[in-house]
């Protein structure tokens, strides 16, 4: 009797790179795409990362499982081309139901292309270790559930979300900030804060960092089992 084996391919994490990170800490941590990676635990063959912020197209496979829009030196209120394309070729994924999650340039970004508004934030800058709270919501969400009802966290913006999208709901939020999570559809999130780094040089053992790692597991898992 012949056996067949059936093989199971691995679905890939698509990173869509709005930025790079300063060089110094590249050199000591890898930038953001490396460190999402590393939280996740994913090896470079389940990963492909499109830098859209050098003008390169995404292309969305068939063995996509999700897609995560990473942080940006970019604005959202001055989005240069290759950030009006995003946004364009998001709406297509949105589209398919494909899990995103966006990270502070991606969170507004989503935010924006849902029909929301962004700008500079009244307070000034959110730079450094903070603590942020689960909404009622936030605690049972599939994506942020999964993290205590306070936790500690790396944010660095000035610009926020001044006006939510039709439908989002706040899942995080703190004293300075008041959407540090938002779910804008079903498998749709973003987050003002930055779940792959914590603490001023992004490669700190605290056990707190693993709050980070938590949260980006979860998705890949929510991505794969979509």
């Amino acid at each position: 009797m012949k056996k067949y084996w059936r093989t199971t391919v691995m679905k890939k994490l698509l990173i869509i790179k709005t930025g790079s990170s300063d060089q110094a800490v590249i050199n000591n941590c890898g930038d953001c795409d490396v460190r999402i990676a590393r939280c996740i635990g994913l090896l470079d063959e389940n990963i492909d990362v499109i830098s859209v912020y050098k003008n390169t197209v995404p292309i969305l496979s068939d063995d996509v499982a999700g897609v995560i829009i990473t942080g940006s030196p970019a604005m959202v209120t001055n989005l240069e081309p290759w950030g009006v394309a995003t946004s364009q070729w998001l709406k297509q994924v949105i589209e398919k139901n494909i899990p995103i999650l966006g990270i502070c340039f991606g969170h507004q970004l989503l935010a924006h292309i849902f029909g929301g508004s962004v700008d500079y934030h009244e307070l000034g800058e959110e730079k450094g270790e903070v603590e942020i709270s689960l909404t009622e919501a936030g605690k049972k969400d599939a994506l942020l559930g999964v993290l205590p009802e306070r936790f500690s966290a790396y944010a660095s913006h000035l610009q926020t979300v001044t006006r939510l999208p039709q439908n989002a709901v706040v899942l995080a939020q703190n004293d300075f900030e008041s959407t540090h999570a938002l779910r804008f559809k079903k498998n749709v999130w973003g987050v003002q804060f930055h779940p792959e780094c914590i603490g001023d040089i992004f490669c700190s053992t605290k056990e707190h960092q693993t709050y980070g790692r938590i949260l980006l597991k979860r998705f890949y898992e929510l991505a794969i089992n979509n």
